[in-house]
């Protein structure tokens, strides 16, 4: 058992592949890692190791993707006047602070899940904005941010040791202990090969909007919080 390290393994998870001998020690261990025990149907798989039933789940998994779009084109949601003027301002008032922010049709889970606003009186965005820390497999979603406030702000509630929650400081704890020169904040590029994948680097003590400008956005940003140490298998641009 991968968790308690005692007890012959008697089980394996579908999602990460670990090893575990009871019911505790298969909810241990979703808990530590976050993990919901579901079958990763888009994950890669080797030619190598690419068998008929792999085959058989993509196409499976193809069906489904085709039954879900077809169902999201039928909501009278997607036809709404209403709905397309508010995406076409959001774009707009993005498009004249030089982000090219692109949204998804209906039925994606990044549309449903987004809540970024535009207050017209203030002329400032409130981010929908989803914080991701690696090195911990945790993940956070901040909703309502103001683009006039510094990444090192917005990640103080989590990473910083005086003023973050005991809870959160506990499980980000690979975090706090490090010194925050270490800590580095990546964005992932978007519309590049599979192969190709690269991240640009932020500037933590500059605000949300600064870092965004000149950058596609799909939806809402997603920022990579990694150590430096850490991070050889994220590679920066130019790197």
């Amino acid at each position: 058992c991968e968790t308690c390290s005692k007890e012959e393994a008697k089980y394996r998870c579908p999602r990460c592949m670990k090893y575990s001998c009871s019911l505790l020690c298969v909810k241990k261990h979703k808990l530590a890692l976050s993990c919901n025990g579901v079958r990763d149907k888009t994950a890669f798989v080797s030619v190598n190791e690419f068998t008929d039933l792999n085959l058989l789940s993509d196409y499976r998994f193809l069906e489904d993707v085709g039954r879900t779009a077809d169902a999201a084109a039928r909501l009278p949601t997607v036809h709404s006047p209403t709905t397309r003027k508010l995406l076409c301002c959001l774009r707009n008032k993005a498009r004249k602070c030089d982000i090219d922010l692109r949204t998804l049709p209906i039925g994606f889970t990044k549309r449903r899940e987004n809540s970024t606003t535009f207050n017209g009186t203030e002329k400032k965005f409130y981010w929908h904005l989803k914080l991701v820390f690696p090195h911990c497999h945790a993940e956070y979603t901040l909703k309502g941010v103001p683009d006039d406030k510094t990444l090192a702000d917005i990640l103080k509630p989590y990473i910083d040791p005086v003023e973050s929650d005991p809870v959160v400081c506990q499980r980000l704890k690979i975090y706090t202990m490090s010194p925050q020169s270490d800590v580095r904040i990546l964005m992932k590029i978007e519309n590049r090969k599979q192969n190709s994948i690269r991240y640009n680097e932020l500037d933590a003590s500059r605000t949300l909007l600064e870092n965004l400008k000149g950058k596609v956005i799909i939806e809402y940003p997603t920022l990579f919080v990694v150590l430096k140490t850490l991070k050889s298998d994220m590679v920066v641009l130019g790197q």
